[in-house]
């Protein structure tokens, strides 16, 4: 019989060998690799036959910013069986299984990097952000309209300008969605660490020399141009003014040997197509970024932030892996407060918990799903959930895990 349980300490070096194997030696082969060295026992959960591990699952506790308010999460991770125990329901017990611990420890939201969306659609997940990927040359980096350098901009150590790229990092976040709170390890893992160049850090400082942004990035050869042949990876840039924004990207122009600029985690609604005089030249594509699910919806709907005040009844479809979601709540937004509570009355909207996920982070409208047959409601409780459920910023999740 298939027994499930946490990992113990022990066993964690058969843990990163399965995660081994499950990403094709993506993040290391051996039972000491970046899957094993990332993850702790205790947020592990894993399916053994006779012993040995045939699955895994894994929740890691984060953060996340959700329109001024943080709020727990649960980033699910390291998730695979091997093949010769697939179609046998492995993974839906330790998604059932891991969804109610998070609900006991408090972590009403759950996300993930999927790796076949076809997966986690199933278990009520929905696609919550988009990477918008750029490709530019340095000369064609030109604003339509440019009234000038605003600030400085220069290089800066990355131990001597952490500080500032966190406080900046922090007001950028505050008032988005799906941005998490950066622990030291995942600042390195996703920000200055890199196995093919040296991390470079620039921050943007206005007179008094208060930091207003910065861009991380990489400098190396390999594009094919016969005189700019370098190529800039950036892997973060944040900005707290436009002026701030339009500096980094003059400053990265300034790399007269570079021809090709690259930044694959940009959001959706980054300015840059915006701001440029040919925005056509970014060569912007946009990839599926990460998935989110709701896990326990009157704290998930209480813990989130909200840009105005109101009232609605939310009719949620049962869901077997997370019944106490079943039924409708009462929604209730007054000043910075948000109350969800159970209702007896008619909801206003029904719709599933997949689609609540939509709704609730911003990166569908209530218009466009209802115009899709995912809403159910009539036109005004259509107007009025747009109205609740607004962000301020599209959500973004740039940082793996």
């Amino acid at each position: 019989m298939v027994e499930i349980r946490p990992a113990s300490a022990d066993e964690m070096p058969e843990f990163g060998l399965l995660g081994g194997y499950f990403y094709a030696g993506a993040y290391g082969d051996g039972p000491d690799n970046v899957v094993a060295g990332a993850n702790r026992p205790e947020w592990t959960l894993c399916a053994f036959d006779d012993g040995k591990m045939v699955a895994s699952f894994c929740t890691i506790p984060f953060t996340m910013r959700a329109v001024g308010r943080s709020i727990p999460m649960g980033g699910i991770s390291a998730v695979g069986t091997v093949p010769e125990y697939r179609r046998r329901g492995l993974l839906r017990r330790l998604m059932t299984r891991g969804l109610a611990e998070m609900r006991e420890q408090g972590r009403p939201v759950a996300a993930l990097w999927a790796s076949q969306a076809a997966i986690y659609q199933r278990y009520q997940f929905s696609m919550a952000s988009v990477r918008r990927a750029y490709a530019i040359d340095t000369v064609d980096i030109a604003f339509h309209e440019d009234p000038g350098p605003a600030m400085r901009v220069s290089r800066t150590a990355l131990d001597t300008g952490f500080d500032d790229v966190k406080a900046v990092y922090r007001q950028f976040v505050d008032r988005r969605m799906c941005y998490l709170h950066r622990s030291g390890a995942l600042w390195q893992s996703n920000v200055f660490e890199s196995d093919e160049a040296p991390v470079h850090l620039a921050i943007a400082r206005d007179d008094s020399g208060t930091a207003l942004g910065y861009v991380a990035y990489t400098l190396r050869p390999g594009h094919g141009h016969p005189s700019r042949g370098q190529v800039i990876t950036v892997r973060d840039l944040a900005w707290l003014t436009p002026g701030a924004c339009r500096d980094l990207w003059r400053f990265i122009a300034s790399h007269d040997l570079v021809g090709r600029v690259q930044w694959t985690r940009a959001p959706r609604d980054d300015p840059a197509p915006e701001i440029l005089v040919e925005p056509r030249l970014l060569n912007t594509r946009d990839t599926e970024g990460h998935w989110f699910r709701i896990v326990d919806a009157p704290a998930a709907l209480s813990g989130r932030g909200y840009i105005t005040e109101g009232a609605i009844r939310i009719g949620i479809a049962d869901d077997p892996m997370t019944p106490w979601n079943n039924g409708t709540w009462q929604l209730e937004v007054a000043g910075e407060e948000a109350t969800a509570t159970p209702s007896s009355g008619p909801p206003n909207i029904r719709l599933t918990l997949k689609t609540l996920a939509s709704l609730y982070t911003g990166f569908r409208t209530a218009r466009d799903l209802a115009n899709w047959g995912f809403i159910e409601g009539s036109h005004d409780a259509i107007i009025l959930a747009d109205r609740i459920f607004a962000t301020p910023h599209a959500p973004h999740c740039p940082d793996q895990f």
